[in-house]
C-alpha cells in the first residue's frame, strides 16, 4: 500500500477504508490534548527546541501542540480551535504569561488572569482559581452548584433566545474563520479538525448543572422539548451561516460535547436520550450533512455511555470520542463490536486512569497494541488516549504510548 498523507489516512479511516497505518491524534480537540504542565517535558524528551507553551484552553490548562511535536509522535490531525490553529504560526495572537511564575507560557489574553500573593491565579470573569497546589482551574461545585431547597431552576426561554441571537457569528467573524480554516488547510497535509461555534447546544449536564438538568428531563419533559427546540433552531442558523463556508477547508467538526456517563452508569435513562435528545440531534446532523456532506461530525461524550451508543448513531453522528471503555463494565471488544462499521471511534487507546499513570512502560505498550489491534479492525479508528494527558504523566510514557501504535 502506498504511503498516504495524514489527511488521506484520517479520512479513509473514518470512512472504514483500509489505511497504511493507524492514524493518531494529539490536541485535535480539547479532550484529546495534553496538560500545559506536561507539555514542556514532552518537548524536551523528544529532543526538540524549548518554547513557551501556548495555552488555548486555560480552564483545563491545555497545550496547543506544535507541528514538530505532532510529527515526532506520528500524529495526523491539526486543529482550528476557536480562532487559533496549530497548522501554522500565529505569533500575533499570543501574549506571554507565566501563571504566577509557574510556567513559561503564552495565552490569548493575559488581562483575564490575576496573580495572587499566595501563588494562586484567578480568572475573575469566570470566578475560578488555580491554587498553587493545582495544575487546573477550580470552581465551586465544579461550576455546577446544586440547590434542592426549592423548585428546580429552569432557564427563561425568552432570555435564552436573546442569548442565542447574540451568539450568532457576525459577518466579520465568519470572514476571519473562513480565512483561518483556508490557510490551515493550505499549510499542512494533516486533517483539519474544527472546534468552534457550531456545537449542538443541548446537553444532559446543562442548564442548571450535572444533577439538575437530568431531573428536569424526567419531571418536565415538555419544557425540555421546548428548550431543545429553541436551541436547535439556533444551531441550524449557525450551521447555515458558517459551516457551508468553511466546509471545503475542514475534515472533522466537533458537533457536540455532552458527557452522558459517570464512571459506572448513565446520568439519565436511555429513553431520555431517545425521546428528548435524539429527535433534535437528528435535525442538526441532517442539516450539517446537507450543508457539508464531506465533513465528519463528531460527538464527545465521556463515561459509561455504552447503552446509548445505538441512539448516538441514529442521531446522525459519524465519530465518537473518547471511547471510555473502562467505564460501565463493558470491555473494549464490546465497544468495538457495538460501533463496528457504524460509527468511527476516536480515542480509547489506553486506560488513562489506571494503566497510563500506574503501569510500567511494558504495560502501556502491551495494552496499546491489544486495543489498537481490536479497534482498527475494519478500520474506523483514530488513536488517542481516553481524554487528555494529565500534568503528572511522564513523557517517556506518552512517547511509548504513541510508538506502540506502530505495526510490528
Amino acid at each position: 500500500m502506498y504511503t498516504m498523507t495524514s489527511r488521506e489516512r484520517v479520512l479513509k479511516a473514518l470512512n472504514f477504508e483500509p489505511v497504511d497505518r493507524v492514524p493518531r491524534d494529539l490536541g485535535g480537540m480539547a479532550s484529546s490534548s495534553i496538560s500545559a504542565f506536561a507539555y514542556p517535558r514532552l518537548v524536551e524528551a523528544l529532543g526538540l527546541k524549548p518554547r513557551p507553551v501556548r495555552c488555548h484552553d486555560t480552564h483545563q490548562m491545555l497545550a496547543l501542540p506544535e507541528m514538530d511535536v505532532l510529527d515526532a509522535l506520528g500524529c495526523d490531525v491539526a486543529t482550528v480551535f476557536w480562532g487559533v490553529t496549530n497548522a501554522f504560526a500565529e505569533p500575533q495572537k499570543w501574549q506571554d504569561y507565566s501563571f504566577n511564575g509557574r510556567l513559561n507560557a503564552q495565552v490569548r489574553n493575559r488581562s483575564q488572569f490575576k496573580d495572587m500573593p499566595d501563588g494562586s491565579v484567578i480568572q475573575p470573569e469566570y470566578n475560578i482559581v488555580m491554587p498553587l497546589s493545582s495544575t487546573v482551574f477550580n470552581s465551586e461545585h465544579s461550576g455546577q452548584p446544586l440547590d434542592l431547597s426549592d423548585n428546580l431552576p429552569k432557564p427563561d426561554l425568552a432570555q435564552v433566545r436573546k442569548e442565542q441571537e447574540a451568539l450568532l457569528p457576525k459577518d466579520s467573524e465568519i470572514k476571519e474563520t473562513i480565512e483561518l480554516c483556508k490557510r490551515a488547510r493550505n499549510s499542512t497535509d494533516k486533517a483539519i479538525f474544527y472546534n468552534g461555534p457550531v456545537y449542538t447546544g443541548i446537553a444532559i449536564t446543562a442548564p442548571g448543572g450535572l444533577a439538575v438538568w437530568p431531573m428536569i428531563c424526567l419531571t418536565e419533559p415538555n419544557f425540555v422539548a421546548d428548550y431543545h427546540g429553541l436551541m436547535t433552531e439556533y444551531v441550524i442558523k449557525k450551521i447555515d451561516l458558517l459551516l457551508g463556508e468553511i466546509a471545503p477547508y475542514i475534515d472533522v467538526i466537533m458537533m457536540g460535547s455532552d458527557d452522558w456517563g459517570t464512571q459506572n452508569s448513565l446520568f439519565a435513562p436511555p429513553r431520555v436520550f431517545r425521546d428528548l435528545f435524539m429527535p433534535f440531534l437528528k435535525q442538526m446532523n441532517r442539516r450539517a450533512q446537507q450543508v457539508a456532506p464531506n465533513v465528519k461530525r463528531l460527538l464527545h461524550s465521556c463515561g459509561a455511555i455504552y447503552d446509548v451508543i445505538d441512539y448516538i448513531i441514529e442521531s446522525g453522528f459519524q465519530v465518537l470520542n473518547p471511547i471510555q471503555w473502562p467505564a460501565g463494565g463493558h470491555s473494549y471488544k464490546e465497544w468495538k463490536n457495538k460501533c463496528r462499521n457504524r460509527i468511527a471511534m476516536w480515542g480509547g487507546g489506553i486506560n488513562t486512569q489506571h494503566t497510563l499513570p500506574l503501569g510500567t512502560i511494558a504495560d502501556i505498550e502491551t495494552e496499546v497494541r491489544q486495543i489498537v489491534a481490536c479497534f482498527s479492525e475494519n478500520s474506523g479508528y483514530i488513536f488517542n488516549s481516553i481524554h487528555n494527558l494529565l500534568s503528572e504523566t511522564p513523557p517517556e510514557k506518552i512517547i511509548a504510548m504513541y510508538h506502540a501504535v506502530e505495526r510490528d
